[in-house]
């Protein structure tokens, strides 16, 4: 395994990160730990979830991811060994089963947040706090165009970041982090640790695939200059870099097949240019999946990419592409796909 500086935290992270989300939903609770015990294994130190977890989220099962992996620290022990990264939602009507209040990003809803994430995962802290996604009206999740639309109950930035950092100084919080932000967003929140003395955030975690490289745009210098590394998620886009949707093909236990909020990931355009890839790593004798990785991991302001599976053997194929290095013949080919069809699933 290789590893990487979490922002400025001194923190060393396995650059690639064990996700959770079919933690509760496609994953039972021993296949859970099975996972958790091979990446442990494997090197992996560094494991994401989400309050919201699983995905899709439902009642029923919102916060089953968090507690199977509360439930295999407190088997395995040696809580120092991993680190341990989860979220609180931002906006959302969806989620109104999750607290008896609106959903916001405001310091009513961290403070109840964290507590049920403590409990759940049976720990006194967590070393990665990230807010899922912004309470404004921005874009992401898909959208590519920003269109202003400021909201009258819109939290303030700033009032997120000192509910963090009463987190931070009380000792529940190691440090912090942002998800799904805009570059304007990832600054505002530089600007405001500067100027009040508040915790500095040390990652962002966004999509970031061969099929979605629009982090490179506005985004990348910021993350190199100022050292708030990317966590990319959905790096095989939802397993459709994977091939196994290729030629139409929608094995039962896919993400794509079973669920319609990913449909992002299997547009017309989207499986032209899965199919391109899938084409270079046929003609280099590549994993298609494992190929994919390795561009990510070659990109200097990655920090780790999530990587999540459903089957040991998933797992075992995604670890497996640290130790691929890409042969000058790929990565041009790579980049002359992108340059025909760039980012066909934001």
């Amino acid at each position: 395994m290789q590893y990487s500086q979490l922002g400025r935290s001194g923190l060393q992270v396995s650059r690639l990160c064990l996700g959770t989300m079919t933690f509760g939903e496609q994953n039972t609770e021993g296949q859970a730990h099975a996972q958790l015990d091979y990446a442990v294994a494997e090197g992996v130190n560094f494991i994401d979830a989400a309050e919201m977890y699983p995905v899709p989220p439902r009642p029923q099962t919102q916060g089953r991811t968090e507690a199977y992996i509360g439930s295999w620290l407190k088997s395995r022990g040696g809580r120092d060994r991993v680190i341990v990264a989860t979220k609180v939602a931002g906006r959302s009507t969806e989620l109104a089963y999750a607290r008896p209040f609106a959903i916001h990003p405001d310091r009513r809803n961290i403070e109840a947040a964290v507590e049920a994430s403590l409990q759940r995962l049976q720990t006194d802290y967590i070393d990665l706090y990230q807010v899922h996604w912004p309470d404004r009206s921005t874009n992401f999740f898909g959208r590519l165009g920003y269109q202003h639309q400021p909201l009258a109950d819109e939290v303030p930035i700033e009032e997120t970041l000192w509910a963090l950092a009463d987190l931070v100084r009380a000792g529940k919080v190691r440090h912090v982090g942002i998800s799904n932000e805009t570059p304007w967003g990832v600054m505002r929140y530089l600007a405001l640790s500067d100027q009040r003395g508040l915790p500095r955030v040390v990652s962002i975690q966004n999509p970031y695939s061969l099929l979605n490289r629009v982090f490179e745009i506005g985004h990348a210098e910021i993350a190199l200059r100022e050292q708030v590394g990317l966590l990319a998620y959905s790096p095989l886009g939802m397993g459709a870099l994977t091939g196994k949707y290729r030629h139409g093909a929608r094995p039962a236990e896919g993400r794509l097949t079973r669920f319609d909020r990913f449909q992002r990931y299997s547009t017309p355009r989207g499986a032209a240019a899965v199919e391109t890839y899938a084409q270079i790593a046929e003609a280099h004798g590549l994993d298609p999946a494992q190929m994919a990785l390795a561009f990510l991991l070659r990109q200097p302001f990655l920090t780790s990419a999530i990587v999540g599976a459903t089957t040991p053997e998933q797992l075992r194929n995604n670890l497996a592409s640290i130790d691929l290095a890409l042969p000058d013949a790929v990565v041009e080919g790579i980049e002359a796909a992108h340059a025909e069809a760039p980012n066909p699933c934001p």
